[in-house]
């Protein structure tokens, strides 16, 4: 299953401080916790008797941060050795095997968000998380929006991001005007990298959260995993706000999903309350046009219960579905 080869978001990693916390990934219940900051994710069930880990606790010992059992208190180690039980209280003489361990995944954190992949083995284009250079760069204001659990699929939220021609009609006044409904979508290029979609463009009576009046707004997007979208805006000459985008999703099924929106902002005024509060609002707009969508899934592949038809403003969503179909991802499969 590709799904469980790629890295998705869980958490924001703020929320992620001193106690475990209990997630779920594509089914697999995960308990999160921090080892001196770094990020560990392991299936939430200990290996002796299957009680809950994210009910415990995280220990401080002489070797190192444990995550302690809240059943039998035994102890599993961080850092090098993570996962290893490394003291059972009922017996503190007995030495722990090798099999005395919990199931350890891949997890990290960038972005903001805390990442886990239950599974290698997907190609090089996806091996690490989706990239967003400025969230992660100092000169750059990063701001973490969400999360948003949705009622329809992952891909149907990403193709919602990539669709400009929705503004003038579900976010009018904000991010469009029925009466320049108009759009370029721009230059495509896909490739085993992803999509990327330079030179689009819409009209704008309010193009980010402190602007006072309406314009032309030039567009890029990268899409460089099949559940994430980042959009770029082009300065206008003389203006020095520069703002980026990302769109990353946990997929929970055919139907649902949880998303975040990750801002990078640089030189932009706005405090960081009225960033949330914008996309909030804008959301708020997207939510139940979005859920009203059927299928949930995504009509793509040859298994397709319904056809939809495709017009002159839908270039990047046919590029993202058939990005999708080349990957094998295709309805019924998350």
């Amino acid at each position: 299953m590709l799904e469980k080869q790629l890295w998705h978001p869980v958490l924001d990693a703020h929320a992620l401080r001193d106690a475990p916390i209990a997630v779920t990934l594509l089914g697999e219940p995960l308990v999160l916790w921090r080892d001196h900051g770094a990020v560990h994710a392991w299936a939430d069930r200990c290996p002796h008797r299957g009680a809950r880990l994210s009910l415990g606790r995280v220990l401080t010992t002489v070797n190192g941060p444990r995550l302690e059992c809240p059943y039998h208190g035994w102890q599993f180690a961080g850092g090098a050795a993570a996962g290893q039980c490394q003291h059972v209280p009922a017996a503190p003489d007995f030495r722990p095997p090798a099999g005395h361990a919990a199931q350890v995944f891949e997890a990290c954190e960038r972005h903001g968000l805390v990442w886990v992949r239950l599974q290698a083995g997907a190609d090089a284009a996806l091996a690490e998380p989706p990239a967003f250079p400025e969230a992660d760069d100092p000169a750059w204001r990063r701001v973490v929006c969400g999360p948003y659990a949705v009622a329809t699929s992952a891909p149907r939220l990403v193709e919602n991001f990539l669709d400009l021609s929705h503004f003038g009609f579900v976010h009018e006044g904000w991010l469009g005007e029925r009466g320049h409904a108009q759009v370029q979508t721009g230059q495509v290029t896909e490739g085993a990298q992803g999509l990327h979609v330079v030179q689009a463009r819409a009209w704008q009576p309010r193009a980010y959260a402190e602007a006072e009046g309406g314009a032309w707004i030039d567009y890029a997007y990268a899409v460089p995993h099949p559940f994430a979208a980042v959009l770029r805006k082009d300065a206008r000459e003389g203006d020095p706000v520069r703002n980026a985008i990302a769109l990353f999703i946990r997929p929970d099924g055919d139907g649902a999903c949880t998303a975040w929106f990750v801002m990078a902002t640089h030189n932009d005024p706005a405090s960081a309350e009225s960033l949330v509060a914008f996309q909030d609002a804008v959301f708020a707009q997207d939510r139940p046009v979005v859920e009203s969508q059927q299928p949930k899934a995504l009509p793509i592949g040859r298994t397709a219960p319904v056809a939809e038809v495709h017009g002159p403003a839908d270039r990047v969503s046919s590029a993202y579905r058939r990005y999708l179909q080349r990957l094998g991802i295709a309805l019924g499969t998350l």
